[in-house]
């Protein structure tokens, strides 16, 4: 067994720069290690659906798995450690000790670019995955960093909005998932959001940091920030975060050292946060084993299998009429696959959880690999993109060592396609902040019509089309909402080709501006051909002459992205008239859906069958295949409400509550998000939250409750029986919702407080029992700063989606209860 490190004695032996050294990263992945105290370096990566490794694109392959809403869709806390865990292994992979997951901000709105990356709408939910992924991924040995501490849920003005947050949504929503991953999953890292709460910065605030969760919920692991999220040298030590992200220091290291000298900052707070690094490493057994090795790409096949069960686990079938799914289509039909996704897989969002994945299964693989016999014919339709798509075509890049093409050319790099981003792949021997690149490419019209050439770069770039300048984001360059808001807004020719036409473009890029942080640079080079009427009659043509149409339609990793919330909630480009006259062509229609958060469905009662299927991950074609043939039952339910109307949504029409004014943006919906805020305004909704169908039936009966009244302190146990009552093996969710029936607090008209997912085969029954301590029937008093369940009668709703309540059973709190905060 290896001997405890004395923390304290290796910090007396350390100067204070030493000291202060460590608080920032040493590069932009990696910890600053001491070699001569035998400190070492602990690398962490970016998660939450991979573990990327150190280079941000185009790296050494890792396994993808399903996105954050995807995991929770499943309602299951089990597999979701499962996924933990096999992330951990993932990590260790790439030499990582710490991963940087999960995400527990909550859907507040619909508009979130990161909602795909987040849990639920529900903090319950989101809490319970959270508690589940953490204990999962730690038990492999590496640390779990839960992010973003607290507010960070849109992605307008992110690296400065203030999120006016009042205290009891505050409490009872957004600091929920934080407090249960500290107190009941022991995390062991916390990452600090890059927006400010009531106008002070995240990393700088010390009643959230030390306060809450240092003080009040006993958390010692390390606190860092998001990158590139730090503003103050000396309130951030104050405030009790550790550790400067990324490396090397921007506003610590000697800013930190003089702040001591000039007595603006006590070295004792130095230490402190010193001593939480070093702890870290120690907990993560970077001192038993200093060496991080190089990264590695194994393609695990009990991970592909993990990632495969997954995604059908989480996809939720939203409408079977007739029972128009599962399919069963015979050798010699036809299925008329239409849409760009069935052939380009959509396995995950855009962003820091973007990974370079071993492989992406397409639809139509899964579906020949299902179907053998039947004949797939594939029609795209009409485009699903928000940027000009890439030229699939390498990409050769010449560079200069200055930011104006002067002398020889000194290296040279190649990326598989027209993006290349120089987050930690930049060549060697270049620097980061001044260099200069060139690229030449070739494009050739495939059809006619209207062709469509762009630019997004983070340093100046301008291109010619045959010669011709068309293209410029050099002048007047200024930062927009790409690439984190790095690069600039995309940059767009039109022109019309006919098929054969061979455009050939000279791209040229400076780091002659300051776009890319902290030396991070990229550019995109788009080309493509604009679908229009031809390609939708074509996709109407080969549906009616099927037996079956599947229409693969929704979003892809630019609409679900960080650093851009999404403009709206509708389908994209003519994919909902491209529905609408396939269905009407051919009624063997079904609809499979791929997006991170939910969508309007104009032509959903022509329909007969709905699949959500998120992005599944590298297994997407096959576990979409395994649902869509039967072969395993869907088994997901919604955890985000799907509205009837964006009219409806929290924060419409409220420019002061989304996206924010004076970069101010206002919770004034208090503690109504969500279910919460559709039920309590009395709207229709599309889907509720806790949706879900399946390939069978069950029935809900005998909800008792272990008492009828409760002592103040009492937990409360409540039991259902849950029988399959149909043809086929499939899985129900029982949730538990709890309704305060008279409140001196306004309250939402019911909370998910409790939930089971059971695996039933035909004529199964099994009894599951659910338990509620006082906090599920409390609310948060901010006149008491307590938590308070005050006395009086409670009903306990069973059922299988917040609108679907099949029992219902009250319990009477006898005495008012109270826990005041930080007990």
């Amino acid at each position: 067994m290896t001997e405890p490190i004395d923390l304290d004695a290796l910090l007396d032996a350390m100067t204070l720069d030493e000291q202060a050294s460590l608080l920032s990263g040493a590069d932009f992945w990696s910890t600053v290690a001491i070699p001569r105290l035998g400190v070492p370096a602990v690398k962490v990566t970016d998660g939450p659906n991979g573990a990327r490794g150190g280079i941000f694109k185009d790296g050494p392959s890792t396994a993808c798995f399903p996105v954050g809403i995807a995991l929770a869709a499943t309602w299951h806390p089990e597999l979701i450690a499962d996924a933990g865990a096999a992330l951990g292994t993932e990590a260790r992979l790439k030499g990582a000790r710490v991963l940087l997951a999960p995400t527990v901000n909550l859907q507040r709105t619909v508009y979130n670019g990161r909602n795909f990356e987040c849990h639920s709408e529900d903090p319950w939910l989101s809490s319970e995955m959270a508690v589940a992924y953490i204990n999962g991924l730690q038990s492999t040995g590496v640390a779990a960093t839960i992010k973003h501490y607290v507010g960070n849920e849109s992605e307008f003005q992110r690296m400065s909005v203030s999120s006016d947050i009042p205290e009891r949504p505050l409490r009872e929503l957004y600091l929920l998932p934080f407090e249960r991953a500290v107190k009941e999953a022991k995390v062991q890292c916390v990452m600090t959001g890059y927006n400010r709460v009531d106008g002070t910065f995240m990393a700088d605030h010390h009643r959230l940091v030390t306060q809450v969760l240092r003080d009040e919920w006993g958390f010692d692991g390390l606190v860092m920030t998001d990158w590139m999220a730090h503003h103050d040298t000396v309130q951030s030590v104050l405030a009790g975060c550790d550790l400067e992200m990324p490396g090397p220091a921007r506003e610590r290291g000697d800013k930190l050292v003089a702040a001591v000298r000039e007595g603006r900052l006590s070295a004792d707070a130095i230490r402190a946060c010193a001593r939480r690094v070093l702890q870290l490493a120690e907990r993560v057994g970077s001192f038993a084993d200093p060496v991080i090795p190089a990264e590695r790409d194994d393609d695990l096949p009990a991970h592909r299998a993990l990632i495969r069960r997954l995604g059908a686990e989480g996809a939720v079938l939203l409408k079977n009429d007739a029972n128009a799914l599962p399919l069963a289509p015979q050798a010699g039909q036809t299925v008329a696959l239409i849409g760009h996704a069935a052939v380009t897989p959509q396995i995950m969002g855009g962003g820091s959880a973007n990974v370079n994945a071993h492989y992406r299964v397409s639809p139509l693989a899964g579906l020949q690999a299902a179907c053998p016999g039947v004949k797939l014919v594939h029609r795209p339709g009409a485009d699903n993109h928000r940027y000009t798509p890439l030229m699939p075509v390498p990409m050769t890049v010449s560079f200069w060592a200055n930011d104006h093409f002067d002398g020889e050319i000194v290296a040279t790099q190649t990326s598989p396609n027209t993006e290349i981003m120089w987050f930690g792949s930049l060549p060697a021997g270049l620097d980061p902040y001044n260099f200069s690149a060139r690229t030449t490419l070739r494009f050739v019209a495939e059809a006619d019509g209207q062709h469509a050439f762009s630019l997004i770069s983070t340093g100046l770039a301008r291109a010619t089309l045959n010669g011709e300048a068309v293209l410029d984001a050099w002048t007047n360059w200024q930062r927009g909402d790409t690439y984190f808001t790095f690069g600039c807004d995309e940059v767009v020719h039109h022109r019309a080709l006919k098929a054969g036409d061979v455009v050939d473009l000279q791209v040229e890029f400076s780091t002659a501006v300051a776009g890319g942080g902290f030396g991070v640079h990229a550019l995109r080079v788009g080309a493509s051909r604009l679908m229009g009427e031809a390609d939708i009659a074509a996709a109407v043509d080969a549906a009616r002459a099927a037996d079956v149409a599947i229409v693969f339609a929704g979003l892809n990793a630019e609409w679900d992205n960080e650093g851009l919330d999404r403009p709206g909630i509708a389908l994209p480009h003519a994919q909902n008239e491209l529905i609408a006259r396939v269905v009407a062509a051919n009624p063997r229609t079904v609809v499979v859906l791929q997006s991170g958060s939910p969508l309007l469905l104009p032509w959903l009662d022509a329909v007969p069958a709905v699949l959500q299927a998120w992005y599944p991950g590298q297994e997407c074609g096959n576990a979409i295949a395994d649902v869509l043939t039967g072969a395993v039952a869907p088994g997901g339910r919604l955890p985000q409400t799907w509205p009837l109307r964006l009219d409806d949504t929290v924060a419409f029409g409220d420019p002061a509550q989304y996206p924010g004014v004076d970069g101010h943006v206002r919770y004034g919906e208090d503690v109504f998000i969500g279910y919460r805020h559709h039920e309590a305004r009395g709207h229709a909704v599309l889907f509720p939250f806790g949706h879900g169908l399946g390939y069978t039936s069950f029935e809900q009966t005998g909800l008792t409750l272990d008492r009828t009244v409760l002592q103040p302190g009492e937990v409360l146990s409540a039991s259902v029986t849950v029988r399959n009552t149909g043809t086929r093996a499939g899985s129900e969710v029982v949730q538990l919702y709890v309704h305060d029936a008279a409140s001196t607090l306004a309250r939402p008209p019911q909370e998910l407080k409790a939930f089971a997912k059971l695996s039933l085969q035909p004529g199964e029954s099994r009894t599951v029992r659910l338990t509620l301590d006082m906090r599920a029937f409390a609310a948060y008093d901010v006149d008491r700063a307590a938590w308070w369940a005050e006395a009086g009668d409670f009903e306990i709703r069973v059922g299988s989606s917040s609108a679907r309540i099949h029992q219902r059973a009250t319990v009477r709190l006898l005495a008012d209860w109270r826990e005041p905060v930080g007990r």
